[in-house]
């Protein structure tokens, strides 16, 4: 197990439904990463901006942000992840990849689907939540509009970490610096928000408020709109410590998901 994992966030303005340019954008900013950290955290959607148009922009699963994703985690030696477009027979996914540097992968499908946004009526929910295993670390990475439901979250398998991919405008920022700090809190684990800023093709801003928290509630790293590329050492032995000198989490309710 590694004591430390070093987690690089990458807040970044987003091209409109553009997957070259936002692929072309993101290589120069991962190009100076490789020996630097283990994982890099991208937003959602990170190839088009948050779009409804998954019929133009859907990719399949041989197609090349799989291979850019494969290629930079090689490049990097780290795990790279991140959501994008995806197409499996008739249905879309708003889909995460796990993508690590020997090229193997996991995949986790948007549980909760922006209703405001009409986003369930393009693509198809996901119904498993993922828990993978990095450096000895138990991760669990969600996407955006996950974060407002605590028992999807809710630490149940005994994880170290929990990720939040986002395009989360900045008209409710409040809710995703609060949500964030009370999901470290309640879950005692670390908590990573991975938000786009700038602005996108239907007249959304985004505030970024990218931000990493301990356990504990404190923020140990946040940024507000601007581009920024962070890497932050989160320690196992002090999450460990914590946890054995306040053990909520030994009376944490039992529960099944339907």
């Amino acid at each position: 197990m590694a004591n430390i994992l070093r987690i690089t966030t990458v807040q970044s303005a987003l091209a409109w439904e553009d997957t070259t340019a936002n692929l072309t954008t993101f290589t120069k900013k991962l190009s100076g990463l490789a020996g630097t950290t283990d994982l890099v955290v991208l937003p959602e959607m990170f190839t088009t901006g948050f779009s409804m148009d998954a019929p133009r922009l859907a990719e399949p699963m041989n197609g090349r942000t799989m291979a850019w994703l494969s290629e930079q985690a090689r490049l990097t030696g780290a795990v790279i992840t991140g959501s994008f477009i995806a197409k499996e027979g008739v249905h879309y996914f708003n889909r995460l990849v796990w993508m690590r540097p020997d090229g193997s992968f996991d995949l986790y499908d948007k549980r909760h689907l922006f209703s405001p946004a009409a986003e369930h009526e393009t693509y198809t929910a996901g119904h498993q939540k993922l828990v993978t295993e990095w450096l000895g670390w138990e991760i669990c990475p969600l996407i955006c509009y996950d974060l407002r439901f605590p028992v999807w979250s809710r630490n149940v398998e005994g994880y170290d970490l929990l990720l939040y991919v986002a395009n989360w405008p900045d008209r409710r920022s409040h809710h995703w610096k609060s949500l964030l700090t009370a999901r470290a809190i309640e879950n005692q684990c670390y908590v990573a928000g991975v938000n786009r800023c700038g602005s996108d093709g239907v007249g959304f801003h985004y505030a970024g408020d990218t931000s990493v928290i301990d356990y504990s509630g404190k923020i140990l790293h946040q940024v507000s709109d601007e581009e920024d590329i962070s890497t932050l050492s989160l320690s196992m032995e002090m999450l460990l410590d914590y946890r054995r000198s306040l053990q909520f989490l030994e009376d944490k309710d039992k529960f099944e998901i339907f």
